[in-house]
C-alpha cells in the first residue's frame, strides 16, 4: 500500500515532480487515508468513509473500472454502501455506480442512497443529446482513444460515451444539504467551477474537504477547448471557501490526497491565486479594448506557479483558460471583423495558395518553419500546412506534409489536450496521404 500522504508531503514541501504518472495512478488499489477513511486510486478516485451505519462514497469512477474499485473496497470492509455522493455528473465519476447498485441488490442489501447537485440530472440529457460528439472529441483527446476510456468495456457496438443507463441522484440540492451516516455528519456545498453541477463536502469530525476537480495535481480543466463553459474565477472562489475551513486532510478526486493545515491552505491558496491572476490580466485588457488575440498572446502566467508539482500543465493549459475567460465574459465575437462572418476555410485556404504560388509553396514554407522547431515557427507552419490540405483536400504530398507538421507540433507540447488534436490531425493526414 502506497503510502500517499508522505507522497504528497514531499512533493509540496520541496517542490518535486517526478511526473503525472506519479501522482495520478488508475490502478484500483485501496490506500487506508486516516481510520475510517480510505481513497481508491482510479480514472478518478473513489473515496470511502466508515460511517459506523454503512459506507459513504464520493464518485463511483468509470464503468469500466467500477469492479476493480468494488473488489478493492470490498478488500477493507464489508460494509454496505448507504450513500453515494456524487462530486460532479462527468462519466469518469459516475460511471461505476452499476456495480454498487447490483452488489446492493445481489446481496439483498439496501440500495445506496445516490446525493448530486441538481444539474446533474440535466447534464446527462445533454449527453444523451450529444453522445456522438462527446465520443468523437473524447477520443480525439485521449488518444489513441481506447473503449476503456470512453466508459465501455472494449466489446463491440454502437459508439457510446458513458454508462449504459446513466444513474441518476435520488436527491438533489440547490446551494448545500446535510446529512448525516451514522456517527458522521457531511456537508455539501455547490460550486461551479469545471462544471456548473459540481459539489464539495466538509467532513467535521475528521476535519476533511473532498474536493472533487476542484484540485486535481494538474493545471486546472477550466480552459478545455472543446467543453462547455469553465468558471474560473468561481473555481477560485471555491478554493477560498475550502480553505477558510482549515481543513486537515484533502482529499480530491485526481491526484494524491494531502494533510496538514498549512500544507493544505498553501495548495488552496496557490490555485486559487493563479485562476485569479488569469482573470484579473485578461478583464484588464479587455476593458482597455483588446482582441481575443491580443490576450492570449499578451497574458502569460509568471513561473513560480508552473514550478508547483500540482500546477503542470499536462492536461488543461493557461492559454485555454484565457479563450474561456472571454467566452464567459465578452461572448464568441474575438473582437476581428473579420471573423464577424469569415469566408469558408477552404476558400481562404485557395486564396492563400494562389497568392503564394501554389500548394507547394505552402507546404516548403510550413516545413521550414516547422524544422526550426521553435514554438512561434510552429504555430506558423500550422496554419501554413493547413491552409495547403484545405486548398487541395486530394493532394497527397499536402497531407503527408501536414502528417509531419502536426506530428512535430504534438511532440513539441506539454498538455494532454494539445497532444490529443495535434496527434488526431497528424494520424488523420496520414492516413490520406498513405
Amino acid at each position: 500500500m502506497a503510502d500517499l500522504l508522505a507522497t504528497s508531503a514531499r512533493y509540496i514541501d520541496n517542490d518535486i515532480y517526478e511526473g503525472a504518472g506519479l501522482v495520478n495512478r488508475p490502478t484500483t488499489e485501496l490506500s487506508e487515508i486516516a481510520p475510517g477513511i480510505a481513497l481508491i486510486e482510479a480514472f478518478s478516485h473513489v473515496v470511502a468513509f466508515r460511517s459506523g451505519d454503512g459506507l459513504v462514497l464520493f464518485d463511483t469512477s468509470l464503468e469500466a473500472f467500477g469492479q476493480g474499485v468494488l473488489k478493492s473496497l470490498r478488500g477493507w470492509t464489508k460494509e454496505p454502501v448507504s450513500h453515494i455522493c456524487y462530486t460532479h455528473g462527468h462519466a469518469d465519476h459516475v460511471g461505476g455506480t452499476g456495480a454498487f447498485l447490483c452488489e446492493a441488490c445481489d446481496n439483498g442489501a439496501r440500495r445506496p442512497q445516490i446525493l448530486a447537485h441538481e444539474n446533474v440530472s440535466p447534464r446527462f440529457r445533454r449527453y444523451e443529446l450529444t453522445n456522438g460528439y462527446n465520443f468523437t472529441i473524447n477520443a480525439r483527446q485521449f488518444a489513441p482513444a481506447t473503449e476503456l476510456r470512453m466508459g465501455g468495456q472494449g466489446r463491440p457496438g454502437p459508439r457510446r460515451f458513458g454508462p449504459d443507463p446513466w444513474v441518476e441522484p435520488d436527491t438533489t440540492f440547490r446551494e448545500r444539504m446535510e446529512f448525516r451516516a451514522g456517527d458522521t455528519r457531511f456537508e455539501l456545498f455547490h460550486a461551479i467551477g469545471e462544471t456548473d453541477d459540481h459539489l464539495w463536502a466538509w467532513v467535521p469530525e475528521h476535519k476533511a474537504i473532498c474536493s472533487g476537480d476542484f484540485v486535481t495535481w494538474v493545471f486546472p480543466n477550466a480552459g478545455n477547448p472543446q467543453k462547455v463553459q469553465r468558471y474560473p474565477l468561481e473555481w477560485a472562489k471555491a478554493l477560498r471557501e475550502m480553505a477558510a475551513r482549515e481543513p486537515e486532510l484533502l482529499l480530491p478526486a485526481h491526484g494524491l490526497p494531502i494533510a496538514g493545515k498549512a500544507r493544505i491552505a498553501g495548495v488552496l491558496d496557490t490555485i486559487a491565486s493563479a485562476l485569479e491572476f488569469l482573470v484579473s490580466r485578461a478583464l484588464d485588457m479587455m476593458n482597455a479594448g483588446a482582441r481575443l488575440d491580443d490576450i492570449v498572446h499578451g497574458v502569460r502566467l509568471p513561473a513560480h506557479y508552473m514550478d508547483k508539482p500540482y500546477l503542470k500543465p499536462v492536461y488543461d493549459e493557461p492559454e485555454f483558460i484565457l479563450h474561456n475567460i472571454w467566452r464567459l465574459y465578452g461572448g464568441w465575437y474575438d473582437g476581428n471583423p473579420a471573423n464577424l462572418k469569415p469566408a469558408p476555410d477552404a476558400a481562404l485556404a485557395r486564396e492563400l495558395a494562389a497568392l503564394a504560388g501554389g500548394v507547394g509553396k505552402l507546404i516548403q514554407r510550413a516545413e521550414e518553419l516547422s524544422a526550426s522547431g521553435a514554438e512561434a515557427d510552429l504555430r506558423l507552419a500550422c496554419h501554413l500546412v493547413e491552409a495547403a490540405a484545405l486548398a487541395e483536400p486530394d493532394n497527397r504530398d499536402a497531407h503527408a506534409a501536414r502528417a509531419r507538421v502536426y506530428g512535430a507540433r504534438r511532440k513539441s507540447e506539454l498538455s494532454l489536450m494539445s497532444k490529443g488534436i495535434y496527434g488526431w490531425a497528424e494520424r488523420e493526414s496520414a492516413k490520406k496521404a498513405g
